[in-house]
């Protein structure tokens, strides 16, 4: 497996690929990595010739920057990862690479058609023009037949659909289910930042949220919603910041479940979680 830390190695290693008609595949992430993003990897290197994962803390996304400086790092057990999975190439920039000081500085503008008005949009303003804004720039790098995410960022994925759609690109978006802990915890880099009682608090969010499934037939998604907000909040050690039932594709909300999926955001300590069920 061969590291890439310059945009102008990445080119010259994708323009070779691309002579010999090689499929390529993606899996763009922030490192920290864990058994969920083993999943989307697993599914690149079985699909495609070759696989590249980016790894990259990308700073234009984190409207809190204390968040930024929290989110933790570790390249090299992220490479020990990779290489045992069969990776071919890891792209770790410095934000410095990946951006002038005039993109670090400006907003992103994108069309996000009302996507980025709901949920993780009112809450962390400027966070997805961040997401567009660095995975479209990995698009044009790597020019991946595919590219694969997982449905825990179940708004980012929306986005990426769309990012895909209105800008014109020739790249197959794979979504890839939510990985989970036996104990039914979404699995996901901040997890390292809980305590041993945190994780045990945090493996509640899961459990309300499957128990809702069984309230969809006698009550209504206002009623289900607010549900799930208490029955969260009841639990010490754990805070919603919302809880939305929305249409599984334009992400507005819904009057019934045929085609919803609940999204959470919770706060276990400082640590902001997110997690959803399709109902």
């Amino acid at each position: 497996m061969q590291i890439i830390t310059t945009q102008k190695a990445l080119r010259e290693t994708v323009s070779a690929l691309k002579e010999l008609n090689k499929t390529i595949g993606l899996v763009p992430t922030m490192g920290a990595l864990h058994q969920g993003h083993a999943s989307l990897v697993r599914r690149c290197v079985a699909g495609n010739d070759v696989t590249f994962v980016s790894v990259f803390v990308n700073p234009t996304q984190f409207n809190n920057k204390e968040d930024l400086v929290k989110y933790p790092r570790n390249l090299q057990a992220d490479a020990e990862l990779l290489t045992d999975m069969g990776v071919d190439f890891v792209f770790a920039p410095t934000p410095e690479e990946m951006y002038t000081a005039e993109e670090m500085n400006q907003t992103f503008a994108f069309d996000f058609g009302g996507l980025d008005q709901v949920m993780e949009g009112k809450y962390r303003p400027g966070h997805f023009n961040g997401v567009v804004q660095i995975v479209s720039k990995l698009f044009r790098l790597v020019q991946p037949n595919r590219a694969y995410f997982g449905e825990k960022d179940y708004q980012q994925l929306a986005i990426i659909h769309r990012m895909v759609e209105v800008m014109h690109m020739d790249v197959q978006i794979c979504d890839c289910p939510i990985v989970r802990e036996q104990t039914g915890l979404a699995l996901s880099s901040r997890n390292q930042r809980l305590t041993e009682q945190q994780r045990t608090t945090a493996q509640n969010i899961a459990r309300v949220l499957f128990e809702s499934r069984q309230l969809t037939q006698s009550q209504t998604v206002q009623q289900v919603q607010s549900w799930v907000i208490e029955q969260i909040n009841r639990i010490d050690g754990l805070t919603v910041e919302y809880y939305e039932i929305v249409d599984q594709t334009t992400l507005q909300p819904v009057s019934d479940f045929s085609h919803a999926i609940g999204c959470v955001t919770v706060y276990c300590g400082d640590v902001r979680l997110i997690d959803n069920i399709k109902y």
